[in-house]
């Protein structure tokens, strides 16, 4: 991924050039993580460039910064037109937008009672999150030694800047260890999740998925690929999930705004599935790029056009 292509920033309430949208090195959310954030795609679809499920996002942006007392001082519509903007200005089709919300600068107390709320959006032009073939191919992943914090060690409902320290460390082991991304298991030894994705697996025809018990970020994608599945008749089961149901799964893959829907081929150099993706992962797979791309009619509720 590359910021150049990438001119203009909307920052508390304006757009501004690149290079000017800067916060100070005193900036609370610098030193603590205090601050929350989105990942968002935008198409280039048949109804022109348009975002997906927007509301969506921007309503679990203002959940997060609920988590921590962060008041954003602009409303989610005022945040859907700004990201429209953004895209606009930069005269993007296609590309991932980073709507951010964080404590600036005024002191360095750990509780951030002074500190003012800072608003940005960023956008730039995205290549695959976890490696070039990975949607054709499949990842190789392992189950990392970190574990995923549970709620009651922080809101994992909140997508938050300084929880991320958690994935950070999760993804930089296992690609020491030569693998894509990382698996983390919760602290009763269940499967969560990926360092940024949901995971499902397949098995007998079902589809299966953990949920909020499981210490998971409730992901955009996943919801989108569990209402697709269940609108084509395919099985969904919500529930725990242990190592053994990955190692004796059919197909598994993951999802996120990022990975959109991604096979796994590999876990740990020892159960693979070489034909990944496996034809329910594909079918899943080619339904999302369909609403995605507006090629599907039955979606274009979860798109917002740039242009309007």
């Amino acid at each position: 991924m590359s910021f150049e292509q990438s001119h203009w920033v909307w920052m508390n309430g304006k757009i501004v050039p690149w290079k000017d949208a800067t916060l100070h090195v005193s900036s609370h959310a610098l030193h603590y993580g205090s601050g929350v954030f989105e990942g968002i795609r935008c198409y280039d679809t048949a109804l022109g460039p348009a975002i997906f499920r927007l509301p969506e996002h921007l309503e679990r942006l203002c959940q997060s910064a609920q988590f921590y007392d962060l008041k954003i001082p602009y409303t989610s519509a005022q945040l859907d037109a700004a990201v429209c903007e953004v895209v606009r200005r930069n005269e993007f089709k296609s590309c991932y937008v980073r709507p951010i919300a964080y404590y600036g600068s005024n002191s360095l107390g750990v509780h951030p009672r002074n500190n003012p709320t800072e608003t940005a959006i960023i956008a730039w032009p995205w290549a695959p999150f976890l490696n070039k073939n990975g949607e054709s191919q499949g990842v190789r992943i392992c189950i990392s030694p970190w574990r995923k914090f549970h709620s009651t060690m922080m809101p994992t409902a909140a997508k938050a800047c300084g929880q991320y320290i958690n994935s950070i460390l999760a993804v930089q082991d296992a690609q020491r260890r030569g693998f894509d991304e990382a698996l983390l298991l919760d602290k009763n030894e269940s499967i969560a999740e990926g360092s940024g994705e949901n995971l499902f697996v397949v098995k007998d025809g079902r589809v299966l998925t953990n949920d909020s018990r499981h210490s998971i970020l409730m992901g955009v994608t996943r919801d989108s690929v569990l209402q697709l599945a269940r609108d084509q008749g395919i099985p969904v089961e919500t529930r725990d999930l242990q190592i053994e149901d990955l190692a004796t799964a059919d197909e598994a893959f993951f999802t996120g705004t990022a990975v959109e829907v991604t096979p796994i081929r590999e876990i740990e150099n020892h159960h693979t599935w070489p034909n990944a993706p496996g034809p329910i992962t594909k079918k899943l797979a080619d339904l999302y790029h369909a609403a995605t791309s507006g090629k599907d009619s039955r979606y274009h509720r979860w798109l917002r056009p740039v242009a309007e």
